[in-house]
């Protein structure tokens, strides 16, 4: 469903003090409950729950399925531990979104690795080409990238629910 115009797009400007996974699940899921058609990958932060700081899961908001987006590197390492496996799978994932036409596409953010020109940042700039509708979040440290990237073309949130949740109602028309 290529258009003329780009797709409307948002990221949430955020800071390491700010539960910015937290607030995009709620939104996603207070969508979902509206009837909003919605794709791509959330992420949860596990750590917690399985005591590994580091352990992270995407959650696919076109089915609900969850899985690690982390791999096990073994004590001591100090590499990323993104799983790039599960980075592949997300990319697929979003892409199916697009083919699916959902009306909004969300990715948990726009981070280190599409700083650096990898990651989803193939995949966002496809979601926006293709028409739809695009929810991120990326933090203050890469909006300098995120500006180029973006070329100042879309609208930065604040990290609070009700900002974000209007934002996506308009674009979505509800």
């Amino acid at each position: 469903m290529t258009t003329d115009q780009p797709a409307p797009l948002a990221a949430i400007l955020y800071t390491p003090q700010d539960p910015v996974e937290n607030l995009m699940l709620d939104v996603a899921h207070a969508l979902a409950g509206r009837g909003v058609r919605l794709g791509g990958v959330l992420q949860h932060d596990i750590g917690m729950a399985i005591d590994d700081p580091c352990a992270m899961e995407l959650e696919n908001l076109a089915n609900g399925e969850r899985y690690s987006l982390s791999q096990e590197l073994g004590r001591g390492s100090e590499a990323c531990r993104l799983d790039p496996a599960s980075l592949a799978r997300a990319a697929v994932e979003i892409r199916r979104a697009v083919e699916a036409g959902v009306q909004l596409v969300c990715v948990n953010k726009f981070g280190a690795q599409e700083a650096l020109g990898s990651g989803l940042r193939e995949e966002i700039g496809l979601v926006v080409a293709a028409g739809i509708p695009l929810l991120t979040a990326v933090g203050e440290r890469f909006l300098p990238e995120w500006n180029e990237f973006s070329g100042g073309y879309g609208e930065l949130l604040p990290p609070e629910r009700e900002a974000v949740l209007a934002w996506c109602l308009r674009i979505c028309g509800q």
